[in-house]
């Protein structure tokens, strides 16, 4: 028997915390499945749902007994059903933001026994040796302007310093060599590369030409100019931080019968040549938890597939009607590099942009999108390591939106010579602080901007471990919202000036 639920019914649904937005029709089959009419999905067992089980005797509400559940278990098996009897229910998850591509790479080396194909592979082959290119293009651009600054401050010196230009032995003030001075034999293949560049046609020459000119890359990338300027790479924003991974191995990564291994894949910018949209399925009960976080399957997890759908910012910022393609996720996963405060990209027109900034600008639009109105947002920190690295020289009041940021710390620990474990007895360090000062600026915004609570976790996105963990704990999250029981405007209140915790 199928009964088809009313508006008074949607009101016991939503009790049960099943989501009733926007007033839909449910359809109820006899051992407890609905499902919304017109959707061929089944959303689960009415049940099954913990707050049933806990009323159902209290109010003597009526529940199928066994044998109707054996009975409906039975007729699937052997009766031809409708497909969406038969259908797995299906939980997608949105993955947006920054950094993006390297968790979806781990999603899939996780939960599939092939990750990529070979045409994927391929695309990602190209990608790898294009942005050869484009490292050594950056880090020529860099040392150009290193040389110039230090030609510079020798010329300056020299005019308020008459007793060094006065000494011609000592041939300073007319030295036009520095520690970024290019040996002469690489400025023809130097200025070739720059001049690609500013003609934009860099893209059009490499890769197809990577193999003829790796060697000249080698060499350049081991020049002591180029090293030396790389030694600043702080202050070359567009330079990322595989740029020494793949360029230490230019020659190798040029050859013909260049093969991909799991780092390349984990380091590569991008999914694929196109980059555009990019999913993978996921099914828990084949994924081996770390039992830190690993819990009692529910059994009818068997039944759930989760998609992680991954857009690229590109794409987003290009045509946000996209997102209106996304009505049905259930969790949007918004990733935030946290080393991303003193960064910065040049966008379609040119403008020099601050990364975080436009992290945020991105978050609020999506935030604030009709299509994820009611919808769940769960926040994923990443690269902490960079940002231990750099929080040192480069203070987070880099980026305008934390300019509020001033932790009472020690010397050491703005120096970086102490760095101390979360939990331990020294306190937290400058890195940590800076991070958590990050999460709670965004779950404020999302607060201002949505009135609901913003879910934070931290993610090293190389740690194959940790992104497995934080998808579980996505999992949770939608697992949580569509159980959980609705009592009039509960749903909505919260307190304080932290929005949510942390899950670390």
């Amino acid at each position: 028997m199928v009964v088809r639920l009313q508006n008074l019914s949607c009101k016991y649904l939503r009790l049960a915390g099943v989501q009733c937005a926007g007033k839909p029709h449910f359809w109820l089959n006899a051992d407890g499945s609905y499902q919304e009419e017109g959707q061929k999905t089944v959303k689960g067992k009415i049940w099954d749902k913990p707050i049933v089980k806990l009323l159902s005797p209290v109010l003597s509400l009526p529940t199928p007994n066994k044998m109707t559940n054996q009975c409906g278990e039975e007729a699937i098996n052997v009766v031809n059903r409708p497909d969406y009897l038969e259908q797995r229910t299906t939980q997608k998850l949105l993955l947006v933001g920054s950094g993006t591509s390297t968790i979806l790479k781990q999603a899939k080396f996780s939960y599939k026994s092939k990750p990529f194909s070979v045409d994927e592979c391929e695309d990602l082959k190209l990608i790898i040796q294009s942005n050869i290119y484009r490292y050594i293009g950056i880090l020529l651009e860099g040392r150009e302007r290193f040389e110039e600054e230090v030609l510079a401050d020798r010329r300056k010196l020299c005019q308020h310093d008459p007793s060094s230009s006065g000494r011609p032995e000592s041939g300073f003030c007319d030295e036009e060599v520095t520690e970024y001075s290019i040996v002469p034999r690489l400025k023809a293949f130097s200025d070739w590369i720059l001049k690609a560049m500013a003609l934009g046609n860099l893209e059009d020459i490499f890769p197809a030409a990577s193999r003829e000119y790796a060697p000249l890359v080698e060499e350049l990338w081991k020049d002591p100019a180029i090293q030396a300027t790389y030694r600043r790479r702080n202050e070359l924003p567009f330079l990322p931080f595989a740029a020494s991974y793949f360029l230490d191995r230019v020659v190798d990564i040029s050859r013909t019968e260049y093969e991909l291994c799991d780092t390349d894949i984990l380091y590569a910018d991008g999914i694929t040549s196109s980059d555009g949209l990019a999913s993978t399925d996921i099914s828990f009960p084949q994924l081996a938890l770390d039992v830190r976080v690993a819990d009692e399957l529910d059994p009818h997890d068997t039944l759930l597939r989760y998609q992680l759908i991954r857009i690229n910012n590109k794409g987003l910022r290009e045509n946000s009607k996209w997102l209106q393609m996304f009505d049905d996720v259930s969790l949007v996963i918004f990733c935030v590099a946290v080393s991303d405060y003193d960064e910065y990209y040049e966008d379609a027109n040119g403008t020099v942009v601050n990364k975080m900034i436009e992290s945020r600008q991105l978050f609020e639009s999506i935030a604030l999108h009709p299509t994820f109105e009611q919808m769940n947002f769960l926040l994923l920190l990443t690269k902490f390591d960079l940002l231990e690295q750099k929080i040192g020289k480069s203070p987070l009041t880099a980026c305008d939106w934390f300019a509020e940021f001033t932790p009472l710390v020690s010397r050491n620990l703005i120096d970086g010579t102490s760095r101390s474990k979360r939990g331990s007895q020294n306190g937290a360090s400058l890195a940590q602080m800076a991070a958590h000062y990050i999460g709670v600026k965004f779950k404020r915004l999302f607060h201002s901007l949505t009135e609901r609570k913003l879910y934070v976790s931290y993610v090293n996105a190389l740690d194959q471990q940790s992104v497995c963990s934080a998808i579980h704990y996505g999992r949770e999250i939608v697992k949580w919202e569509e159980e959980k029981p609705v009592f009039g405007s509960s749903e909505t209140v919260y307190s304080g000036d932290e929005p949510s915790s942390y899950s670390h």
